[in-house]
This record gives C-alpha cells, structure tokens and sequence, in this order.
C-alpha cells in the first residue's frame, strides 16, 4: 500500500507516450471525455484495440502512487467503459517504468485513526472489485508496490513483465497492506509463502510472480507485455458479452464460497444463459460452422 520510491528513480520516471484516441465506436465515453485532457489529470484513456478500453495511469513524477484523487478517476473511468456497449474488455496499465509503486504516503502520513476509520480510507480503491462486470487485464511493468501490488491483484486478469517487481513492504512503514493485500494474495500464493512476503516486506519478481500464481503470463519486455495484454483482451471482447460477465462472476464466486456451493452457483448461472439471445446464436453457428454474430443480449 506505500510507495517505496529511490530519488534516482523519481527523476528518471518518464511520461508515456500519447493514447490513441478514442474512436466514434466509443460514443458514451467520447461524450463524456470530448475535452479528454483536462478531463483527467493522472489517467488517459483509448480504444487500442476494436472491443478493448485501455486505461493508462499517468502520474509519471511519482512513477504513478496512487492517491484518493487519482483512484477517484479510475474508478469514473472504469464506470464509463463498463458502461460502454462496444466496450468488452479494460486493459489498466501504467508505464514501462512502474505500474504503480505504491500508495501516496504523504496523503495517508498525518491521517489519524479517527480520520481514517469515519472517512473509510482507501475503500474505495476496491470498488472495481465489485462495480466493474467486465474483464479487466492488469499489464505490469516495473514496479507494483503495497497499493500497485494490492491494484493489480484486484484486476481479473494479470500478466507482466519477466523484470516487474511486487511486494507487499508495508511493514517497513510500520504498518500492514489496507486494501486486501492480505486477502488477496494470500489467496494466490497460499499463506506460507503470502506470510513471508508481508512479515518481511520482500519483494518479487515477475517471473516469481507468473511461477506462483499471481500473474497468468510473463513477458521479456513492456513492448511483448502490452501486444500480450491487448491480444488476450480483444479475444475476450470478440465474445458474447452475456458470457464473459457471467464466466467473471462464477470465477469471482469460487473465491467465496465452498465448493459445492460454488458448484451449485455455477449450475444456476449456467442455465440462466439459456434464456440469452446469444446462447443461441452461439450454439446454432457451431452447428451450422459459421462465425457468430453476437448480439450481447
């Protein structure tokens, strides 16, 4: 959840290059973001992709610490994407340099308990976690710190690069990760090995993190990451919207429930498809050998 930032590294952060603009298949979001650049202020956001919305943290001098204000706008960007109908999957990414390399401490530094506790802190930096039905891929290259690694394990998807570098170091601050560190990856790694990593503050590469479950896929550089990221996510847009919500939410569900719970979830989910106009075209093109044409409906 804290940032752990060298002075050399502060001044070496670079800003990434320009988005691509959003294009008219974008109509709500265009709408909403015409006067794109003043608009935001620590994000940009682009159509990389047909079907794919990419949402770049860009608070570059601070190698993107997250803060309220910067969360602020994720989650109003990703409300606008999730509510775009030609929208079928986000890509959150920050800079070749860092995904985000922790929380703002100078933000949370002078915060008392009281503060913090009738504000609720930084609960709103889980709010993806639960308001956001579409697939989100977190691309992380460098560094993904305390809130960065908390952020990237809250996205459903996460690939990286062979060279990022995670960790939950709270304890060097004198405290312990705030927005589900914990929980989360705890749930990736097991809890030996979630223990160690939190007790210690160590933290590990991306490809300790690919071999240990906590990203999908590991990449050599941020070029092959983001190509990675941005195919897997237009295949998953190229499907039937209906389904991918539905495939998240089971997914999500088996995080919660015990197994045969969990089962029984899937089933009633399963069989509620039944009722979706692109269950059949799905099924009807396989048997007749043509591509569907769906109606996300």
């Amino acid at each position: 959840m804290h940032a752990f930032r060298a002075n050399s590294l502060r001044s070496a952060a670079r800003r990434p290059s320009a988005p691509i603009p959003l294009t008219s298949s974008l109509p709500r979001i265009a709408r909403a973001y015409s006067s794109a650049a003043p608009a935001y202020r620590y994000l940009t956001i682009s159509e990389p992709r047909p079907g794919v919305g990419q949402v770049t943290l860009n608070r570059p001098k601070a190698l993107n610490a997250l803060s309220t204000p910067l969360i602020t706008e994720l989650n109003t960007a990703l409300a606008a994407l999730d509510a775009a109908p030609s929208i079928g999957a986000i890509v959150l990414t920050g800079s070749p340099k860092a995904f985000a390399a922790g929380a703002d401490i100078k933000e949370m530094a002078p915060l008392t308990f009281s503060q913090a506790y009738t504000t609720s802190f930084i609960e709103s930096w889980s709010a993806l976690t639960t308001a956001v039905k579409k697939p989100i891929l977190a691309a992380v290259s460098g560094y993904a710190l305390g809130g960065g690694c908390e952020l990237a394990l809250m996205c459903d998807v996460v690939y990286c690069t062979a060279s990022a570098t995670f960790g939950q170091p709270e304890i060097k601050l004198g405290t312990i990760p705030g927005a589900g560190g914990s929980q989360r990856l705890t749930r990736a790694v097991g809890k030996a090995k979630a223990m160690e990593l939190i007790l210690t503050g160590k933290f590990f590469s991306g490809e300790e993190a690919e071999r240990w479950g906590v990203a999908a896929r590991v990449f050599a550089t941020h070029d092959e990451l983001m190509a990675g990221a941005l195919d897997t996510a237009e295949t998953i847009a190229g499907y039937s919207q209906v389904a991918v919500m539905a495939a998240k939410e089971v997914v999500n569900k088996s995080q919660d429930l015990a197994l045969r719970d969990g089962v029984e979830y899937e089933r009633r989910v399963f069989h509620s498809l039944f009722g979706s106009k692109d269950q059949k075209i799905g099924m009807k093109a396989f048997v007749e050998k043509q591509k569907p044409e769906w109606a996300h409906e």
